[in-house]
C-alpha cells in the first residue's frame, strides 16, 4: 500500500512538472531604447532654467583653481560633474549640439551658408507653450544676425540665430536680461562675450563676470524653484574633451558625479523636465537623473 502511495506521489509531481514546462514563460526584456528610461524617470518641476556657456577650458583647468573661486564655490554647493564631455572641436558644433542635438553638418566656426529648420530646444519649448530666450553679451540689437559686431560678440556662440523656427525675438542682447528674474522665460541661455567667457580673457575675468552678473540670479533661484547650469563648449583641444559642468539650485543634491555624460545628455534632461519631444541625438541619450532631491 505504501509503495502505491509513493508511485502516485511521483506521478503527480511528474504531471505538475510537465504542465509548468508547457506554460508560456514571461520574458524579462531589457528596454534597449534609452530614451524610454527618461520617460519613466521622475524629474522636479522647475520654474526657470538658466544655462551659461563658457569657452575652451578643461575640467582640470578650472577645478580647484584659485583664479576661479566663485565657480569652485558653485561646484561645491551644486552637482559637480567630473566626467562631462563636449562633443567635438571646435566651438560652433558644440553649441549647435547642445541646442539641437546635432551639429547640423557644421564642423567649423564659419557662419553657416544657410539656416536650419530642424527641431531644437527653443522650438520644442514654444510648441508646448513654454518660452525661450538667448541673451548674448555684445549682441547689438534684438535678432541681430551678422557674424560679429566688433565688441566681443561672436555669432558662432549663438546657435539659436541659425534656426528658422526660432523667433528673432528670442535672440536678445544680454543688456536686456531682466532684473526681475520672475519674468525670465522657462529656459534661457547666457553667453558672455569673448573677453569674459575665457576665450580671449582670463579665467579670473570670467569668474568675476559670472559672480557680478549672475550671482543675484543664483541667490534668487535658491528660494524660487529655479536652476542655473554652467558648462563649457569644449576643452582646450584635447581628444578626451572633458569639461567642467555644474548644476546649482534648490532641487539639486550637492555632490561630485562621475557619470559619463555630454551635451546631448544635458539637452535630453532639459527636454524631459518640461515634457518636450527630443531633438537629434537627444532621442537616444539618457537624461541625467541622479542629481535630483
Amino acid at each position: 500500500m505504501r509503495k502505491n502511495w509513493k508511485l502516485l506521489f511521483i506521478g503527480i509531481m511528474l504531471l505538475l512538472t510537465a504542465c509548468n514546462q508547457n506554460e508560456p514563460k514571461k520574458e524579462t526584456t531589457q528596454d534597449k531604447t534609452v530614451h524610454k528610461g527618461g520617460e519613466k524617470a521622475s524629474f522636479p518641476k522647475i520654474d526657470h532654467i538658466l544655462i551659461v556657456v563658457e569657452e575652451n577650458h578643461s575640467k582640470s583647468q578650472i577645478a580647484n583653481n584659485s583664479s576661479a573661486p566663485y565657480m569652485n564655490s558653485l561646484m561645491k554647493h551644486g552637482a559637480n560633474f567630473t566626467n562631462y564631455h563636449a562633443i567635438q572641436h571646435p566651438s560652433q558644433p558644440n553649441y549647435l549640439a547642445l541646442f539641437s542635438g546635432s551639429n547640423q553638418g557644421v564642423t567649423n566656426d564659419k557662419m553657416p551658408r544657410s539656416k536650419f529648420s530642424a527641431d531644437n530646444l527653443a522650438s520644442e519649448l514654444i510648441e508646448k507653450n513654454y518660452s525661450f530666450k538667448g541673451y548674448s553679451e555684445g549682441l547689438p540689437s534684438v535678432g541681430y544676425d551678422k557674424e560679429s559686431a566688433g565688441n566681443g560678440y561672436a555669432r558662432k556662440h549663438n546657435p539659436w540665430t541659425n534656426f528658422t523656427n526660432v523667433p528673432k525675438e528670442s535672440n536678445q542682447p544680454f543688456k536686456n536680461f531682466p532684473k526681475d528674474f520672475s519674468t525670465l522665460p522657462s529656459v534661457s541661455f547666457v553667453i558672455p562675450n569673448l573677453d569674459y567667457d575665457m576665450h580671449d580673457g582670463t579665467i579670473q575675468d570670467a569668474d568675476q563676470w559670472l559672480k557680478d552678473n549672475l550671482d543675484p540670479y543664483v541667490q534668487w533661484a535658491n528660494t524660487h524653484n529655479s536652476l542655473m547650469i554652467v558648462t563649457w563648449d569644449e576643452d582646450e583641444g584635447s581628444e578626451k574633451n572633458v569639461i567642467p559642468t555644474f548644476f546649482v539650485g534648490p532641487m539639486v543634491k550637492p555632490g561630485v558625479y562621475n557619470e559619463n555624460v555630454n551635451h546631448y545628455n544635458l539637452l535630453r534632461t532639459v527636454e524631459d523636465i518640461y515634457g518636450l519631444s527630443h531633438a537629434g541625438q537627444a532621442k537616444t541619450s539618457e537624461p541625467i537623473v541622479s542629481i535630483w532631491k
